[in-house]
């Protein structure tokens, strides 16, 4: 199978619980939309520095992380996002490293989304078309 991208538009988390509370307007909400490598190997949702800066995100750790060649590296956690995709949407924390978005399987399975190999592109999971379900 070849490489998967998908259009997801990431928010700053924050901004969307103030603009909820009717705090913000929904123009001041931070956002970008843009293409996501979707790797079903990796686990968290990973973005550049540039995308953070945008966002506007703090940094608020830093944790040992497992690269894909095999390599250990301290990597920074920045405040949570709300990712959307089609009729779907979690909120998660991010890696901050590389230069591409790269989402993981934990905001996959967050978003009850996969990755539909014959066609190779990312898919609300076809059991649940209309609402995610999750598994606890």
């Amino acid at each position: 199978m070849g490489l998967v991208h998908a259009t997801i538009e990431l928010c700053n988390a924050m901004d969307v619980a103030l603009q909820r509370r009717k705090k913000i307007s929904e123009e001041e909400v931070r956002k970008i939309k843009l293409s996501a490598l979707v790797d079903s190997g990796a686990y968290m949702l990973v973005i550049p520095e540039k995308v953070r800066l945008q966002l506007g995100l703090e940094i608020i750790g830093y944790e040992l992380s497992e690269l894909a060649n095999g390599q250990q590296e301290k990597v920074a956690i920045a405040e949570p996002v709300e990712i959307h995709f089609e009729n779907r949407k979690a909120t998660v924390d991010v890696l901050v490293l590389g230069n591409e978005v790269l989402l993981g399987a934990i905001p996959m399975e967050a978003m009850d989304v996969l990755i539909h190999p014959k066609l190779q592109k990312l898919t609300v999971n076809p059991e649940h078309p209309n609402i995610p379900v999750f598994r606890v």
